[in-house]
């Protein structure tokens, strides 16, 4: 790569930590690339009961190439916070390519990114992307054009992967997945809701389900004003 690639990951408030730790151990690694990772004021982030500090303001980045957005259940809030989701439409409107793990898809689609669009999601919160004019696609990494979507969580690793094929080609990919040993072999195969035991479904469901109409009220008023 001849010119510095600028990558930039947005974080707010109770995201999930390896939604943006896995694509940024992967993305770092990419010859070229720059990883800035912001907030609005630069302030620091919770995140599963890590703080990230020392994070650059949001608000002070001119533009990037690559826009990652990821997820955490700070989504519900982040959705409705103007001031973040005006940062991420500025970002979006001049980057190459526009990006999201997980419930992060979400936060693309209440800015106005998505309509039309096919996009990954985690598989709990899927369904809530018809809100904002998405279609819903249940592959590990969906690709729209420049949009490039991942499912939930660790699926962070394999879009980042399938980002780098896209920017340096597969043996840069290939390399980095050797050198980061990424090489998944589950003890269960219960990653996915097709999967998983009916008992384990059911268990996660409910906890998941506790808040869930407090999420799906903030996607519905987030989808209001797009």
């Amino acid at each position: 790569m001849s010119q510095t690639l600028q990558i930039v990951i947005a974080l707010f408030p109770g995201v999930t930590h390896l939604d943006f730790t896995g694509p940024h151990q992967v993305l770092c690694r990419l010859p070229g690339a720059k990883v800035t990772v912001a907030s609005l004021d630069g302030a620091d982030v919770e995140a599963d009961g890590l703080v990230f500090t020392r994070l650059a303001r949001l608000q002070d980045v001119e533009a990037c190439d690559l826009l990652l957005i990821p997820g955490g259940f700070g989504v519900t809030e982040a959705m409705n916070d103007r001031d973040f989701i005006a940062e991420v439409r500025r970002l979006a409107d001049e980057a190459r390519y526009v990006t999201s793990v997980c419930t992060g898809s979400l936060v693309l689609g209440a800015a106005g990114l998505l309509k039309g669009r096919r996009a990954a999601c985690h598989w709990a919160w899927r369904d809530q992307l018809v809100l904002f004019g998405a279609i819903p696609d249940p592959a590990r990494v969906a690709r729209d054009g420049r949009y490039i979507t991942g499912g939930g969580v660790t699926a962070g690793i394999d879009f980042a992967l399938t980002v780098v094929a896209e920017l340096a080609g597969d043996d840069m990919a290939q390399s980095i997945q050797l050198a980061v040993e990424y090489a998944p072999d589950p003890p269960f195969n219960a990653g996915r809701p097709e999967t998983a035991p009916a008992q384990v479904l059911e268990r996660v469901s409910k906890i998941y389900g506790k808040d869930m109409a407090t999420r799906l009220a903030a996607a519905e008023k987030a989808a209001e004003r797009v």
